[in-house]
């Protein structure tokens, strides 16, 4: 079997993950890796086997699938450059800042012939997988991603950097579309929000609750799922999730099978299975866009919210 040849753009913190799991994946190889530090790039493609190329237009014409591992305000040009290059891309999350420019690398793509995944990783959570299997029609959705607060990321507001894995994962599981939604959100430490939560109705009749934040004392990332017949909860950090139902008046619970697996692991090995197959991957542009659109409303919502008490506030001060 004739190896897939990749390249990593962006080899910080994330980025170098994805070039170690490339080196490591059989049948695939990392061919390059590019980043803004030149110095960084150099040490990571020596330990990975692999060429730090100066810029994206010297990467080698032999490479198929390409990670997008820059700062989310960058994600558009660089992935529109590599798309004209002709690239498969997975995009870490969020696709790009903007709904318009991840329509136009939607487009770009379909014209092309290529193929984009964008890097939701929790889809690929064993727990996660786990649950599909036993998954109904959710009635009540409630999420909670808490972080302590880290520079990285703060380019964007905690909605796109943290709350848009969950929003991905409750439209997967959900299935109908949003009908409405409410929002807060805050700004603490950075220039946008740091914490925020949003109701989300769909039209099914399901409701999710989803907080978000990174400035808090200790990690969450936990879902729970409440459908007819049962009460589900996962814990995305220890790759467990537990479900309960009520039998003969008592209320019995279990603890679902999963073996502990690297979630990044199995999301690039399907990425360059869907490349080498030409299957459509298992998050699309069009997933990553739809979360995207969401977790724009929930700010919009947020500002207009924002506004509002503000609005209040100065009543009040011209009262006093």
């Amino acid at each position: 079997m004739e190896k897939i040849k990749t390249a990593v753009i962006g080899v910080g913190h994330l980025g170098s993950r994805h070039a170690r799991i490339y080196s490591e994946l059989p049948g695939v190889e990392l061919a390059a890796v590019v980043d803004s530090d030149r110095t960084r790039a150099r040490d990571i493609a020596e330990q990975y086997g692999a060429r730090a190329c100066p810029t994206i237009a010297d990467l080698p014409e032999d490479v198929e699938a390409v990670s997008v591992v820059v700062p989310t305000d960058r994600h558009f040009q660089v992935s529109a450059q590599l798309l004209e290059m002709g690239y498969h891309l997975l995009i870490e999350k969020p696709i790009t800042v903007t709904v318009a420019e991840a329509e136009q690398l939607h487009r770009m793509a379909q014209e092309r012939s290529l193929m984009i995944q964008v890097g939701h990783v929790e889809r690929f959570n064993p727990a996660i997988l786990a649950v599909e299997k036993i998954l109904g029609i959710p009635r009540f959705i409630e999420c909670h991603r808490l972080a302590p607060f880290q520079p990285r990321g703060t380019e964007v507001s905690v909605v796109l950097d943290l709350m848009i894995h969950d929003l991905e994962i409750i439209l997967h599981l959900v299935a109908s579309p949003v009908e409405s939604v409410e929002a807060v959100g805050m700004p603490v430490l950075s220039p946008s929000e740091d914490i925020a939560n949003a109701r989300i109705s769909f039209r099914n009749g399901c409701i999710a609750n989803v907080t978000a934040s990174r400035i808090s004392a200790q990690r969450m990332r936990k879902i729970r799922i409440f459908q007819d017949d049962a009460y589900i909860s996962l814990d995305y950090n220890a790759q467990e999730a537990r479900v309960f139902r009520v039998e003969a008046g008592r209320i019995l619970g279990e603890t679902l099978g999963t073996e502990r697996k690297e979630p990044l692991k199995l999301e690039l090995s399907s990425f360059v299975d869907s490349v080498r197959l030409g299957g459509k991957p298992q998050v699309p542009a069009e997933h990553g866009l739809g979360a995207l659109r969401l977790a724009n409303e929930i700010l919009a919502q947020a500002a207009r919210e924002t506004k509002k008490l503000a609005r209040l506030r100065e009543k009040k001060q011209e009262q006093w």
